[in-house]
């Protein structure tokens, strides 16, 4: 594990990594509230950005290489594809054959349906951890606690209002996300129901 924390710095900016070491640290106590496997958590939060300070060309190269298919959103806004190629970097260099642990990594920006724990508590440690600090971040981090689907379906309102605030396009993963959500919470009486 700190020879992986050692390599990844050489992957990442010190801003980058040290991000990454605060998503480290919200990932475990996650893991500990909601009794997740600390070792995989813990390697995909270092992991989780190793593709973030790659210049577009280079993501768009490696992306070829990994057989990742590039749809018309990323195709658009290239760093959506830094979650992808990690993953495909976690694999080839980092010799991560974990499919729970390349899955968080791969959709760690987007979301997806049916989100693993392991994808969950990587989302929202992204988006929660200690350095971040925007409107709104503070009850996002208890609710993470509380109710990490609801944690999630703040955030991923909150990116999705972000993204149209600036006219940008929505990756319909992260749609189905929280659509998955809502859903999931309707069935078990949950969620709220608009009429």
């Amino acid at each position: 594990m700190i020879k992986i924390q050692e390599k990844i710095r050489g992957f990442l900016t010190s801003k980058r990594y040290i991000h990454s070491l605060g998503v480290k640290e919200v990932s475990i106590k996650l893991a500990l509230r909601y009794r997740y496997n600390i070792n995989k958590t813990v390697l995909a939060a270092l992991l989780h950005d190793c593709a973030r300070d790659l210049p577009e060309e280079v993501l768009l190269k490696k992306a070829g290489e990994f057989g990742i298919l590039i749809g018309d959103v990323e195709r658009r806004q290239l760093q959506l594809l830094h979650g992808p190629v990690g993953a495909g970097i976690a694999l080839h260099d980092f010799k991560i054959c974990d499919k729970d642990i390349l899955r968080a990594i791969y959709f760690h920006t987007t979301g997806n349906s049916s989100m693993t724990l392991l994808d969950k508590i990587i989302y929202i440690a992204d988006y929660i951890e200690p350095n971040r600090a925007f409107p709104g971040v503070d009850v996002l981090r208890k609710q993470a606690f509380a109710d990490l689907d609801k944690a999630l379906l703040l955030a991923l309102n909150n990116t999705i209002n972000y993204v149209i605030s600036n006219n940008q396009l929505i990756h319909p993963l992260s749609v189905i996300a929280r659509n998955d959500i809502l859903f999931k919470q309707q069935k078990t009486g949950r969620g709220r129901r608009s009429s």
